[in-house]
């Protein structure tokens, strides 16, 4: 992993390099430079593959410069193909001798994450990876900027503004939808986007689209077990390749067993990881972890923390972020890579995506049930009778949007919905006003050969609440420790075989991760396979209220007034009983960045 930095156009060479310096933590063995007149092109880079300083960056072919963020799997496969006079033995160099031979069509022949900047002549191209492992944002102005995070480029910002899609679309889905940030002009690439730059000119398209896939392929159920394996037992052993020391997070669930059972069948013995809480038994997957250690035969190293732990990173994870993200697992999952980082490992893997791919989460059913009723012949009076009892509840929200003829799902990752910000926030809501940030998700799908809600569900859960949420908080704090995080299951070929599927393969039966579990039966032990979720839930609120930092909400709104003081302290009186609580720790992130960036 790496960071990529650049300007087009006049600049300050200090400012450049102060700017080029704040990612350093990104890629530490390595700094490059290309410095003209009206360029400024570098690198930060962390050595994964071919670690000889013959593949450090930005490269250079004749008028074309690359600075490449991420991995390709299968470079070697693409030097086969290529006709080129290869230098290193690293993939960037492969992305060049694509470009050459595909033009921009060449990020289609990439299998891996990436943010790739490359430079040909006058024309700047941007490209940010299938699904959104990789971050990258940009800065339009006299000159052009683009950086892997926020933080280089506010120095080119000349005022801070709050930006309010961000704000809105952020208390909707816990993370700021494409291609908004929180800072005024600061803007950022949707997962499979890639930019065009020339001539003080910007241009977005997107270059792929999991809709794109044809539906209904694979209809047979044994068809489909036999195809997933080979894809998902592939994804993973092609993300174990690397030139230095690697290892994997292990929960009590079937996700990270998965991705250890296949790495032991590839003769990787991975040192695994696993957090658990001190005094707070009910968060904890210690004991489930040891369990599944055992079986899987691998070696487990646990981290156990604390609240005084917490609250210590806490303010440093916001400030790694740039901005609000509302996941509070983002602290406790710095302070493991912190130990993965002493320990010497600079690669991970970690399961991000089964859920979203495999139908793990429990409210996908319960979406799918409550579809039904849309198809109620006499539904007026209880279309009136929800609109006249508002209810907090999130089922009541359900109801009336099925009673509204409107979009029931939007995202898993949805908190706050448009009538209770319209309660919360001093400012006028309109019902339905977050629409507006999945819309072009939903016009899309709408438009595909794909008519299933459960591939929506899906579909939309890939674009924003993974790529915009948790694949946002485990790069940065993965990349804070310069450890390079790798996801599994979100192989692009993975995902369109799933895509491909006919829908109801993966929810007939009723149970969560269904094909999954097939997959895994006779590999995991049964215990693995039959645990109940846990998720990475953590005590972060009894964290909070017990260090009364909580109270930064409060002291934050006497000074901004964004909020209705009698129904904020509402919501704060409720999460200490239990309710509402990541509700909550997301106006205490917020709170925090506009604290520090506003006031």
């Amino acid at each position: 992993m790496c960071a990529i930095f650049g300007i087009i156009g006049e600049y300050n060479e200090n400012r450049a390099k102060h700017a080029l310096g704040v990612l350093s933590h990104r890629g530490p063995d390595y700094c490059g430079i290309v410095q003209k007149k009206n360029l400024f092109f570098a690198h930060q880079r962390l050595s994964i593959i071919d670690t000889h300083h013959r593949s450090h960056q930005p490269i250079q072919h004749k008028n074309i410069f690359l600075s490449f963020n991420g991995e390709i799997y299968n470079f070697k496969e693409l030097q086969q193909e290529l006709d080129f006079d290869f230098y290193t033995q690293s993939d960037s160099e492969v992305i060049i001798a694509a470009y050459l031979k595909w033009g921009v069509e060449f990020v289609k022949h990439l299998r891996g994450m990436f943010a790739i900047a490359l430079l040909d002549g006058d024309t700047l191209y941007l490209f940010r990876d299938r699904l959104g492992k990789k971050p990258l944002f940009y800065l339009e102005g006299s000159s052009f900027v683009f950086a892997s995070e926020i933080k280089a480029l506010k120095p080119f910002l000349a005022t801070c503004k709050l930006n309010n899609d961000a704000l809105l679309s952020y208390l909707s889905f816990l993370a700021p939808t494409p291609p908004h940030t929180f800072y005024k002009g600061i803007k950022k690439l949707a997962a499979g986007e890639y930019l065009q730059y020339k001539e003080g000119h910007v241009t977005c398209k997107r270059y792929f689209d999991l809709l794109d896939t044809p539906s209904c392929l694979i209809t047979s159920q044994e068809e489909a077990l036999c195809t997933l394996e080979t894809h998902l037992e592939e994804s993973i052993r092609i993300r174990l390749s690397a030139d230095v020391p690697m290892a994997s997070l292990l929960s009590g669930g079937i996700d990270s067993a998965t991705i250890n059972y296949f790495a032991k069948q590839n003769g990787y013995d991975l040192q695994t990881y696993t957090l658990g809480y001190k005094e707070f038994a009910k968060y904890d997957e210690r004991e489930n972890a040891r369990l599944s250690a055992g079986t899987l035969h691998v070696k487990n190293k646990q981290l156990v923390i604390d609240a005084d732990d917490f609250m210590r990173a806490s303010d440093t994870v916001l400030d790694i972020l740039d901005e609000p993200l509302n996941d509070p697992a983002a602290v406790p999952l710095y302070l493991l890579f912190e130990q993965i980082k002493k320990d010497g490992y600079k690669v991970v893997l970690s399961g991000e995506g089964a859920d979203e791919l495999f139908l793990g989460y429990r409210q996908y059913f319960e979406y799918l049930d409550i579809e039904s009723a849309s198809t109620l012949a006499h539904k007026n009076w209880l279309k009136k009778y929800f609109r006249a009892n508002f209810s907090m509840n999130r089922e009541w929200e359900w109801y009336k949007r099925i009673f509204d003829e409107t979009l029931l799902f939007r995202s898993s990752g949805e908190k706050f919905t448009d009538l209770q910000k319209n309660q919360l926030l001093r400012r006028n809501v309109k019902d339905n006003e977050s629409l507006h940030y999945v819309k072009s998700y939903r016009e899309r799908f709408e438009a595909s050969s794909h008519s299933d809600e459960s591939i929506w569900y899906s579909y939309s859960d890939l674009n924003i609440f993974q790529a915009e949420h948790f694949l946002t908080k485990l790069d940065r704090v993965s990349m804070a420790h310069s450890i390079e995080s790798r996801t599994p299951f979100l192989d692009h070929k993975l995902c369109a075989a799933i895509f491909s599927l006919d829908p109801k393969l993966r929810y007939k039966d009723g149970k969560t991760k269904s094909l999954l579990k097939q997959i895994m039966t006779n590999k995991l032990d049964k215990e693995i396979l039959t645990r109940k979720k846990k998720g990475f839930s953590n005590p972060y609120m009894e964290y909070l209220i017990n260090s009364k930092k909580i109270k930064l909400i409060q002291e934050v709104n006497a000074q901004t007034g964004m909020f209705h003081k009698k129904k904020l302290d509402e919501y704060i009186n409720t999460a200490s009983k239990g309710s509402f609580k990541q509700h909550v720790w997301g106006l205490y992130v917020l709170s925090y960045w506009i604290k520090k960036n506003l006031l």
